[in-house]
């Protein structure tokens, strides 16, 4: 268990790291002002528009950095520092999350992939590592047959989360492209504002990447123990 606490303890700090850059970034930008004036909600708007989306709305969320895509509610949701505010980084945000509208709107194969697994995931995620101690404890103390079957059925079920994670990217990634891609092409935002933009959606995709390499490590690692004991 050594191994565990110690590869859960690296996978923590990277994540700490990249989401402690992503921060202080979306902070650097926000204090570059948009030359046009235009609000995170107004370049929302704007961009669902140009795209010929009539139905989502554009609404504000509480929180920090808890702007999201609402595919059942068909709402945009910016975080009230996004939402009002005029910045590069209200602009990255807010462009993102309608990023996510469009691929919805043109039922990009990855989004709703991605949409399909979240029943599943939802169940695995919230109960896999407890399935998997608990198949550990009982290859310990009672039978290691039944806590091998246990065990691989607790590694099915993070397996099903790893993959969500990895099936997330190309769609955050996707969604940065065309959120960068219409910022550019509609001159929203001057160069100089593109380039924070672009650089603080860098960052907060790295999170995502993290995420997936941590699961996938912690995956592997339970599969080591499986095929260790077997």
């Amino acid at each position: 268990m050594m191994g565990y606490y110690i590869l859960i303890g690296a996978i923590m700090l990277v994540s700490w790291y990249v989401g402690h850059k992503l921060k202080s970034k979306f902070k650097k930008y926000s204090k570059v002002h948009l030359e046009n004036g235009m609000s995170g909600a107004e370049i929302a708007r704007k961009m669902l528009e140009d795209n010929g989306i009539h139905d989502v709305k554009v609404i504000s969320t509480p929180g920090q950095l808890t702007d999201h895509y609402d595919p059942q509610k068909k709402t945009v949701n910016l975080s009230e520092g996004v939402y009002a505010q005029r910045n590069a980084s209200a602009a990255a945000v807010a462009a993102h999350e309608c990023g996510h509208a469009v691929q919805h709107a043109k039922a990009y194969s990855w989004l709703k992939m991605r949409s399909n697994l979240v029943p599943l995931v939802s169940i695995a995620s919230k109960y896999s590592q407890w399935v998997i101690f608990g198949g550990l404890i009982l290859m310990g103390m009672v039978s290691v047959g039944v806590g091998q079957t246990v065990l691989l059925v607790g590694i099915i079920m993070f397996g099903l989360g790893t993959l969500f994670s990895f099936v997330t990217l190309p769609v955050e990634y996707d969604a940065s492209n065309r959120a960068l891609a219409w910022l550019k092409a509609e001159n929203i935002v001057t160069p100089q504002e593109y380039e924070g933009s672009k650089d603080a959606l860098k960052w907060a995709a790295r999170t995502y990447v993290v995420a997936a390499i941590g699961s996938l490590a912690t995956l592997l690692y339970f599969i080591s123990i499986y095929l260790g004991r077997d």
